[in-house]
C-alpha cells in the first residue's frame, strides 16, 4: 500500500511517477524499496489516468462514510429498546411477586 501512497504523494506534488522517485519516497518513510514491487508499480500505472481513479474511489467510499452514522443511530435505538424490553420484564416479574404476598 506504500507504494500507492507513494505514486499518489507524486501525483498530487506534479513529480513524475518513475521508479527513482518512488523509491526515494519509500526510503524517506523509513521502508526498504524492493525494486520489483517499484517496477510492478510503474507497470501498473503506465495506462492509469490517476486522477480519475482517485475521484472514483473517493465516489465509492463517500456512501459508505455516509451509511455510518446512520448504522450508529440504528444500533443505539436498538439497544434502548432492548433496555425498555428488560426494565417492563423487571416491572412485570416485580407485580408478580406483589401477588404472591399480597
Amino acid at each position: 500500500m506504500e507504494y500507492i501512497y507513494a505514486a499518489m504523494i507524486l501525483h498530487t506534488t506534479e513529480k513524475d511517477i518513475n521508479e527513482e522517485n518512488v523509491k526515494k519516497i519509500i526510503e524517506a518513510a523509513g521502508i526498504e524499496a524492493d525494486d520489483a514491487r517499484i517496477k510492478a508499480l510503474i507497470a501498473a500505472l503506465e495506462d492509469v489516468d490517476i486522477e480519475e481513479a482517485m475521484e472514483t474511489t473517493a465516489m465509492a467510499a463517500a456512501p459508505a462514510a455516509a451509511a455510518a452514522p446512520a448504522a450508529t443511530e440504528s444500533a443505539a435505538e436498538e439497544v434502548e429498546e432492548e433496555e425498555e424490553d428488560e426494565e417492563e420484564a423487571e416491572e412485570e416479574a416485580a407485580a408478580g411477586l406483589g401477588a404472591l404476598f399480597g
